[in-house]
């Protein structure tokens, strides 16, 4: 039984429920960011460069070899460099809303620090004394 009870105290810290969160909220936004790369910034890119799709640019090492009758006899060998760099376009743009996202962060807790400190009860009380004596 102790193994069961260290494990269910592990899973109800803080720290693993925020981290499984991060988790679906990372997929969630992975799987935005892929829609938005494979749907607007790709198609974009592939239309300046001449309508090729960017999933399809490679560079062919050896075509295709073909028999009279059509048929494949050996298989095209090509380095497939399109989808590596829309790969790398998709971890730019997750990395720079992220970046953003901390940077915000950081900022509220930053402000949040830099409150003055609440004055004390007995300095206030002090000042009460003075300000009614001045008067």
């Amino acid at each position: 039984m102790g193994m069961i009870s260290e494990f269910k105290e592990f899973v109800s810290r803080g720290n693993v429920v925020d981290l499984a969160v991060a988790v679906v909220i990372g997929a969630a936004f992975g799987k935005i960011v892929t829609a938005l790369v494979d749907g607007i910034v790709m198609p974009l890119i592939g239309w300046m460069s001449g309508g090729v799709s960017v999933s399809d640019w490679k560079y062919v090492i050896s075509p295709a070899q073909l028999d009279a009758a059509g048929k494949e006899v050996a298989v095209e060998v090509a380095v497939k460099y399109g989808q590596f760099f829309q790969t790398v376009i998709d971890f730019v743009l997750i990395a720079f809303v992220i970046f953003l996202f901390l940077k915000a962060y950081n900022r509220i807790h930053k402000r949040a620090e830099e409150a003055p400190p609440a004055t004390p009860e007995d300095v206030l009380l002090l000042r009460e004394i003075r300000d009614s004596l001045k008067k």
